[in-house]
């Protein structure tokens, strides 16, 4: 077989019986051709994988745009166009695969839907409440908080994704994904000794315990326990022994703490037995 080599010249090409070496052989002779995982692109493709990408875009007027929004093209390409229209401003990059396309309103261009944008950022990195919608969320409050607040166990999140006056607590831990909203809510509540509660202590306390009390709450929170901050897990024990809890369930929680430390419970030193589990004496 004949073919042209790199400066043109005509060259002599032994077919071999390995069709993988065939095909690497086939990818040093034509540079043309890449590979993306398992599906092979051809650089001819990109103007018109551009052009199909714009005309999408275009026809989809105001909306939220994903690299995955478009898995029948050509990936490269694909981020390639992305790319050049976000830089030619056609559409606004929020995000890494996350962009938008705005209309014009009287008050200049139209701004993404939070609510949107945060259903796009959940698959990427999970986002729990916290603070005044923690509290809210589980029962201690009627409150709206006039700023969202947000935790994540990311190291960051892209302000474009959650708004610029959001209250972010990163660095969470990793075993609060395998959480939900509530467990996750509940645990940023006793965190902060329940200070984002209207309730009285007696009610807090007693809600508290109602919520621990859901089948396998207490479980699940027990299973990431060493993962929290030791104020938390002595509040946890405490609790936990206020259910009536077997010994033995909360014995690794008492283990696990200095016996030296005192921890501030916040509302929380109002449990009987908050002292035996090394609260301090006033709250500070």
């Amino acid at each position: 077989m004949y073919a042209r080599n790199r400066r043109g010249h005509a060259c002599t090409v032994n077919i071999p019986v390995n069709m993988s070496s065939f095909f690497d052989l086939k990818l040093d002779i034509f540079p043309e051709i890449a590979i993306l995982g398992d599906m092979k692109v051809s650089a001819q493709s990109t103007p018109r994988t551009a052009e199909i990408v714009r005309q999408r875009i275009q026809r989809g007027g105001e909306w939220l745009w994903r690299l995955e929004d478009f898995r029948d093209l050509p990936f490269t390409a694909v981020a390639q166009a992305l790319s050049r229209l976000a830089k030619s401003r056609e559409i606004e990059r929020l995000s890494k695969g996350i962009y938008f396309r705005s209309r014009p309103t009287a008050f200049g261009p139209s701004r993404p839907n939070p609510a949107a944008i945060r259903k796009l950022a959940t698959p990427r990195m999970r986002l729990f409440p916290s603070g005044i919608a923690a509290a809210n969320l589980l029962g201690f409050t009627t409150q709206n908080a006039k700023r969202g607040e947000v935790a994540t166990s990311a190291l960051s999140l892209p302000r474009k994704l959650i708004g610029a006056d959001t209250l972010i607590h990163t660095r969470r831990p990793e075993a609060w994904s395998t959480l939900s909203d509530t467990d996750a809510a509940l645990l940023d509540f006793l965190r902060r000794g329940g200070e984002t509660s209207e309730l009285s202590a007696e009610k807090t306390i007693r809600r508290t315990l109602v919520l621990l009390s859901e089948r396998g709450r207490y479980r699940r929170l027990l299973k990431i326990a060493d993962t929290e901050p030791p104020r938390l897990r002595a509040m946890l024990g405490a609790l936990g022994q206020k259910l009536a809890k077997p010994a033995a369930t909360t014995a690794h929680l008492r283990t696990s703490l200095n016996p030296f430390s005192r921890f501030d419970f916040g509302v929380f030193i109002a449990l009987p037995n908050a002292r035996s589990w090394q609260a301090k004496e006033h709250r500070q």
